[in-house]
């Protein structure tokens, strides 16, 4: 391994918004994150489920009604002819 071209590996701590500091060790003394383990939904059981079913329902719902508008026009076209 060559001398003197590797960063410093020291003592860090992690700093959460939510004021939750984690003890590490990294090449920065202080790194300072947005959101933890500690207030992450996921983590503490508060996550929200997102109804897909609706979602699903909801898309088909605009699928049928646009296949309903050409079919519409290519009959408005055929008329036409």
């Amino acid at each position: 391994m060559k001398e003197n071209i590797h960063p410093k590996y020291v003592d860090s701590e992690i700093r959460c918004a939510c004021g939750n500091v984690i003890k590490t060790r990294s090449t920065k003394p202080v790194i300072i994150v947005g959101i933890c383990n500690a207030c992450h939904p996921f983590y503490t059981g508060q996550q929200k489920f997102v109804d897909t079913a609706g979602r699903v329902d909801k898309f088909q719902q605009r699928m049928a009604k646009t296949q309903a508008a050409q079919a519409a026009q290519a009959a408005n076209k055929k008329k036409k002819r």
